[in-house]
């Protein structure tokens, strides 16, 4: 098996795990979450296996997944895990607000910079545009949660949060390529 596939399945095969047993299993959280859980600190331990390392935002990401998941299963109450994607969006908005603050480049940068050369504004707009994404995905979440039936907010998270993702990340291309140094 390549690389390539291995990371595109540790990537989202705990999301369609999640999304399997939920729709097999009734529809329940409490089913679907002890696989996702699972799933997902396997998907860690074949990324470290794959790279020596594991990225922090997956580390992040399967400590919510897990505290998250526990909490709701524990308490008999969806309300930990529908939370769980504001709170990941709430820490990336924050953790580039205040990763300027403490470095003096975008976070994007020191994350980014080897892949693209950008000019110092270009950097500055891109990481101002994955702030406010960000935020309004934390927004979008708790507007769902709040105002739909469980059903869709799943839905919602499997097929809405991950297409959205990627139309915004399209939609930077534009400001890239003017604000891209050529070498």
């Amino acid at each position: 098996m390549n690389k390539s596939f291995l990371k595109f399945l540790t990537d989202f095969g705990p999301l369609v795990i999640f999304f399997y047993y939920y729709y097999n299993g009734g529809k329940d959280l409490k089913v679907a979450i002890p696989p996702f859980i699972i799933a997902t600190i396997i998907a860690l331990i074949i990324m470290w296996i794959l790279e020596k390392k594991i990225p922090k935002v997956p580390l992040i990401s399967c400590i919510l997944i897990t505290s998250f998941g526990s909490l709701t299963i524990y308490f008999n109450n969806p309300m930990f895990i529908f939370i769980k994607p504001t709170i990941i969006n709430v820490l990336f908005g924050l953790a580039l607000i205040f990763g300027k603050y403490f470095t003096k480049e975008p976070v994007l940068k020191r994350l980014m910079g080897k892949s693209i050369s950008l000019t110092n504004e270009g950097w500055d707009l891109l990481n101002k545009r994955w702030i406010y994404f960000f935020f309004s995905l934390a927004i979008l979440n708790e507007f769902i949660w709040r105002t739909q039936s469980e059903e869709f907010w799943v839905n919602f998270k499997v097929w809405g949060l991950l297409p959205i993702t990627f139309i915004f990340t399209a939609f930077q291309i534009g400001l890239i390529n003017k604000y891209k140094i050529n070498e």
